[in-house]
C-alpha cells in the first residue's frame, strides 16, 4: 500500500505493532501454558523488537524527531525527549524478555512473575506511547512542517525498509506479523469488547438505516427497529429473499450487483434519489469474513440533503 502522508505511514505501523502486542498480552495472561510452549511469545517479542524498535522507532529517531527539532520542537525537556526516553524503556524491557525467555520453562514462581511484570510494563508504556504519538506528537509535527517535509520523510522511511529487508520489505513485515499471530491464538477482534446490549444499542443509534442481506440473498437484519425510517420495514421482512424487497423493474440490477460482490468484480454500488423533499443516498457494500469468504451485502440508506448544505468549518469546541 502506498501512503501519501508520512503520519498515515507511521500510524499504519502502530496498528501492526498493536496486533503483535495483543499476542503478547494473550501469552502473558496464560503464562503457565506460555512457559511450556514459549514460541508464540518469542515470535511476538522478536517482532516488537525487530519491527517495532529497529524499523519503526528508527524512522522516528533518525528522521522524524530531528526534522521536528529543526522546525522548532524542543528535544531536551520537550516532547521529543519524552518519546526518546520511552523508546529506550521499551527497548530495554523487550531485550530483557528475549534474554529470559529460554529459561522461562524452568523458572520459579518469583522469576515468572518478574518476567510477566516486565511484559505488562512494556504493554502499558507502548500503548500510551502510541496514543501520545497518534494524537499529540504527529499533529504537533504537522503544524510546524514546511512544504516538502512530508515527501522527504516518506522517502526516508522507504529507504529504511529497503535497507533492512529489500524492495519487498512491506510484504515481509506483513508476513512476519501473520507468523506472530499464527503462533498465538490470532488477533483479538475489538467487537469482543462489546456486549450484545451494547452492540444492539450502537446499531440502533446509527444515524442512518442499515440492512444486511446474507450469503443466501435473504434479509437477515435491519436497524432502527420500531422507529421512523425513510423506507419503512417491519419484522416480516426478515428471511425474505432480496428480490422480494425491490420493485420488479430493479430486480435484475439488484442481482447484478449481488453477483458482482459475490465474484469480486464490484467493490460497491451507490445511488441517490429525490425522496420526500430530500436527497437520499443508498449505498451497497460486499461483506467478507477474515478469510475472504462472501457473507452478504450491507445496504446503507441516508438522507444527505443537510450534508450537501454544509459550508466552512465547525470545530469540536465551537
Amino acid at each position: 500500500m502506498q501512503y501519501e502522508r508520512w503520519d498515515d505511514y507511521l500510524v499504519a505501523e502502530h496498528e501492526m505493532i498493536e496486533r503483535a502486542m495483543e499476542v503478547m498480552r494473550q501469552a502473558l495472561d496464560n503464562l503457565e501454558e506460555t512457559a511450556a510452549k514459549p514460541l508464540k511469545l518469542s515470535r511476538a517479542v522478536d517482532f516488537l523488537l525487530e519491527f517495532g524498535d529497529r524499523i519503526h522507532n528508527r524512522k522516528e529517531e533518525d528522521y522524524l524527531f530531528p526534522l521536528m527539532e529543526e522546525r522548532g520542537i524542543p528535544k531536551s525537556g520537550g516532547p521529543l525527549g519524552v518519546m526518546l526516553q520511552e523508546h529506550k524503556m521499551e527497548r530495554e524491557l523487550l531485550t530483557r524478555m528475549l534474554q529470559d525467555l529460554p529459561a522461562l520453562r524452568a523458572a520459579g514462581a518469583d522469576d515468572r512473575e518478574a518476567f510477566r511484570r516486565r511484559g505488562v510494563d512494556y504493554l502499558q508504556i507502548r500503548a500510551e506511547h502510541i496514543w501520545k504519538e497518534n494524537d499529540v506528537l504527529y499533529p504537533m509535527a504537522r503544524r510546524v512542517f514546511q512544504e516538502g517535509d512530508g515527501e522527504t520523510l516518506l522517502a526516508r522511511f522507504a529507504e529504511v525498509d529497503v535497507s533492512c529487508y529489500g524492495a519487498a520489505a512491506r510484504d515481509r513485515f506483513r508476513q512476519m506479523l501473520v507468523e506472530v499471530e499464527q503462533g498465538g491464538s490470532g488477533p483479538k477482534k475489538l467487537i469482543e469488547n462489546l456486549s450484545y446490549a451494547q452492540l444492539h444499542a450502537i446499531m440502533e443509534t446509527m444515524p442512518f438505516e442499515v440492512t444486511f442481506v446474507d450469503a443466501e440473498d435473504s434479509v437477515a437484519y435491519f436497524n432502527r427497529l420500531d422507529r421512523e425510517k425513510l423506507f419503512p420495514r417491519t419484522r416480516s421482512v426478515i428471511g425474505r429473499k432480496v428480490e422480494k424487497c425491490h420493485p420488479q423493474k430493479s430486480v435484475a440490477t439488484v442481482h447484478e450487483i449481488v453477483e458482482g460482490f459475490r465474484n469480486r468484480t464490484r467493490t460497491e454500488a451507490q445511488f441517490w434519489i429525490n425522496f420526500r423533499g430530500d436527497k437520499v443516498l443508498i449505498r451497497y457494500f460486499p461483506v467478507y469474513d477474515d478469510e475472504g469468504a462472501y457473507l452478504g451485502v450491507l445496504e446503507i440508506t441516508q438522507a444527505v440533503g443537510w450534508i450537501r448544505k454544509l459550508e466552512g468549518e465547525k470545530r469540536l469546541l465551537d
